[in-house]
């Protein structure tokens, strides 16, 4: 009888065809580290290992995401919602914030202010990236959208 227990094998592709996860987090610094630390962990779970490409770009967007959520975004009381898509080729990353005033808007690459480059860097990540009102109640969600190299 053998007591050792295989590694799990790490073969680039998710067990399930589809994932998705959501969860909401509180509008301070330390829920948008939590938010992007457990997108880690389920971008990992879903075949996107933590030591490629493609991991640490979505890690960032929504690391940007939810760092504007808090800054932006923040009504006191209130959380953030995050929640990713997975479908095999593309990632979807939305976060959610309940503040209505702003427009998120991408800073210019000749900008010299010291803060306000986040969506530039999720504009430089993301295939694909905008906003939209909240469906649900007062705010808006930003989304971005990253399709895996060799995938899609």
């Amino acid at each position: 009888m053998n007591n050792e227990i295989a590694a799990p094998s790490r073969i680039g592709q998710p067990v399930s065809p589809t994932g998705h996860f959501a969860m909401r987090f509180s509008s301070t610094p330390r829920g948008a580290r939590l938010a992007r630390r457990l997108a880690g962990q389920r971008l990992d779970a879903w075949g996107i290992p933590y030591d490629c490409d493609a991991h640490h770009a979505l890690t960032l967007i929504v690391a940007e995401l939810a760092a504007n959520a808090v800054r932006h975004g923040r009504v006191p009381g209130r959380d953030f919602h995050l929640a990713l898509a997975y479908d095999a080729t593309t990632v979807r990353i939305e976060v959610t914030d309940t503040r209505t005033e702003g427009v998120p808007v991408a800073a210019t690459p000749t900008d010299l202010r010291d803060t306000g480059r986040g969506l530039l860097l999720v504009e430089h990540l993301a295939d694909r990236w905008a906003w939209h009102p909240r469906r649900d109640g007062p705010g808006k969600t930003v989304w971005a959208e990253y399709v895996l190299p060799g995938r899609g």
